[in-house]
Formats: C-alpha cells, structure tokens, sequence
C-alpha cells in the first residue's frame, strides 16, 4: 500500500513541478509589448463599482484625474453600489471634474451586484475601451496612457495588466504580496502560453463590443464573484489569441494586502468560489492537480508524525516544491521591483500548502460575507 501511496505522490509531485515550468515558459514567452506613444485616440471609459470605500476612493479618483491621457478621450463612471458610508458623496463632489456618479437602486437582492455595477456601467459609456479598476487602487500618470497604447499597437480583444501590493505594515502583509505576486504571474504565464485562465479585475480593460458580443455576464451573473477571470475565459473561447498581458511596469496598479488573517481568507475563498464554473476541462484539471499536490504534502505532513517514511516523501516533495517556484518567482518579482520579497519565501512556501488546501475545501462549497453582505 505504502508504494501504490508513494507512487501516486510521486506522480503529484512530477505533475506539479511541470506545470510550474509551464509557467515559466509561459511567463518568459511574453514578448517585450509594443505600445503607441503618439496620435493615440481611443475613447476610454474607466469603470469603477464603489461599495463603502470612503476612505481611500479620493486618492484613486486624483491619480485617475491625473493620468497623462488626453481628457477629451477619457470618461469616467464610478457606480455606488449601496454604500453607507459617504461614497457616493465623495464621487459626486467630483461631478465638476468629469467624474460621472451612477447609483445602483436595485429593490430586489442580487447575489452580483459588482457585475449589476458594471453592466451598467458600460450600458451608459460612451467609450470604445472599457477599463475597470477598483475603488482603492493607485497607480502612475502613464497608466492609461500605456494601456491605450499597447491597445492600438496590438490590438487585442482583452487586456489584462499587472496588480501589487504595496505599502505593506507588517510581515502578515508582506507575505500576501509575494503571495499575490505568484498570483498575478500565473495569469500572465497562461496568457504567455495563449491559454487565459485567470486575471484582476482591478486592470482589466476590453473592447466594448466585445463584451456585448461573447453576452457580458450571462450565465456567470448568478455568481457574486467572476467580473474578470469568468469574463476573460468566455473572451478567449471566442477569441483565442485575442488576449494580451501588458507587462509594463508603468501599466501597474497598486493596492492594498488584506490587514487579518479573517479577511484574507474570506477574499480567497471568494476567489475560489469561481472555479466552480470553469468550462475549459484543461483549467480545472490544473487547478485540480494544485490542489491533490498540496493536499499531498499536508497529509504527509500529518502522517509524518507516525512515521518517518511519510515525513521523507513530504521533505523531497517540499524541497522540489522551493526550488521551482524560486525559480519562477524571481523575473516575476523582479518585474515588480521587489525580489526582496524573496526573503520571506520559506516562511510562505509551508503556509501556502495549509491555506490552498484550506480554500481548495471551502471556497467552492461555503458561502462567505463580502463587502458587509452574505453572498454565494
């Protein structure tokens, strides 16, 4: 039994590692992007969904308002999605500025209201490229700018572009960030490899009348997750090829890393909540073997306990588990700028096994609270 046990771990282990080096083929076929700097004139519209973000909003709409893009081209919608707290204020007192308010009002509950917001959104833009961002991001002048040009230069059907952390106070933060970095690699590394699997909806931006001709969020509007990475996999069943990863630092945006453990978690399992409606049988089979692979090492972990054998199979497959995903997280942090990130990664790499197979468990089978609201 013990062999049958260590044959199938093993062949987890040799699944895993080659679909980390997928990855990083993925990533390092990324070509250096073309981006117009001059003539540029696609109308843009930047879309918002706002839901009690009264703190940090202000500092999103000034970076926003401070973009290098030309202003005649730019329109700006944020939608107030039911806030109690002074939001909606916060927007309107930009009115004068070009920052147009939209309220959602819906009397009867929705499990989606962000895709509600955005649908909405785009139902009332006047731009042809939509591009969505979140209420608590930041990010430089040439932003937009960068976007747009890497548009016109390529022309891609979708564009989804870099996110971080930045900012971090504490070690539980910095941890998310090189976390999230592996994250937003991954994204990147599959669009490399012309298989979109996953993206941020905090840059993401996409032809208008594509979005209207892959059907928006129908069949996927049930979902109170799944604006982006569900978007982007109906995108790329119609148009395979059509997606680019801009891999310009000047196209980043920045947020903020969850500040506890509670919340950290409730944003993980409402991301895994998605996968239960992935189409593409490749995908899931990738996120499957993540998840066996991790689940491996943990109960090896555990078994280790009671005998040094397990403990052995759980030492080989930890040590091959480092020496891959170092290997792949260096250019993406680099990228960043913050291979000191990599410091931390003996420290996230035992933590990241418990939590993929914690969220791997409840993500997909639980419900969670989100944005003061219980949802599924």
């Amino acid at each position: 039994m013990i062999v049958i046990y260590s044959s199938i771990c093993a062949l987890l282990t040799a699944g895993y590692l080659l679909l980390v080096f997928y990855l990083i083929k993925g990533w390092f076929s990324l070509k250096r992007p073309q981006i117009k700097t001059v003539d540029l004139n696609t109308k843009v519209t930047i879309m918002i969904a706002a839901r009690n973000e009264a703190e940090r909003i202000h500092l999103t709409i000034e970076d926003i308002l401070a973009q290098d893009y030309p202003k005649e081209l730019t329109e700006i919608i944020i939608v107030d999605d039911h806030s109690t707290d002074d939001t909606a204020q916060i927007i309107a007192s930009y009115a004068d500025r070009g920052v147009t308010l939209l309220q959602l009002n819906e009397a009867e509950p929705l499990n989606s209201y962000k895709k509600k917001a955005i649908s909405k959104a785009i139902a009332m833009s006047t731009g042809d490229l939509m591009v969505a961002t979140d209420a608590d991001c930041r990010m430089g002048k040439k932003w937009l700018s960068t976007i747009v040009g890497y548009f016109e230069a390529e022309q891609p059907v979708m564009i989804s572009s870099p996110v971080g952390y930045f900012e971090e106070q504490s070690l539980f933060e910095r941890l998310q960030s090189l976390e999230f970095s592996f994250l937003i690699g991954v994204g990147a590394s599959f669009i490399g490899n012309k298989r979109a699997w996953t993206c941020n909806g905090a840059n993401l931006a996409y032809r208008k009348d594509i979005f209207y001709n892959v059907g928006g969020f129908n069949g996927i509007d049930e979902l109170a997750s799944g604006d982006d990475e569900l978007l982007l996999q109906k995108v790329t069943e119609y148009f395979p090829g059509k997606i680019g990863f801009l891999n310009n630092r000047n196209a980043i945006v920045y947020t903020h890393a969850k500040h506890s453990l509670k919340s950290f978690l409730r944003q993980r399992r409402r991301w895994a909540s998605k996968s239960t409606r992935y189409k593409d049988k490749k995908v899931v089979g990738f996120a499957l073997l993540i998840w066996f692979f991790n689940m491996s090492m943990l109960l090896n972990l555990i078994l280790g306990i009671f005998s040094h054998s397990f403990l052995d199979i759980f030492l080989v497959q930890f040590v091959l588990k480092c020496f891959i995903e170092v290997i792949y997280l260096f250019p993406i942090c680099n990228f960043f700028n913050r291979t000191k990130l990599l410091r931390l990664y003996l420290i996230v790499a035992p933590l990241h096994v418990i939590y993929m197979a914690y969220v791997g468990l409840m993500g997909p089978s639980r419900k969670y609270q989100w944005k003061g609201r219980l949802v599924k």
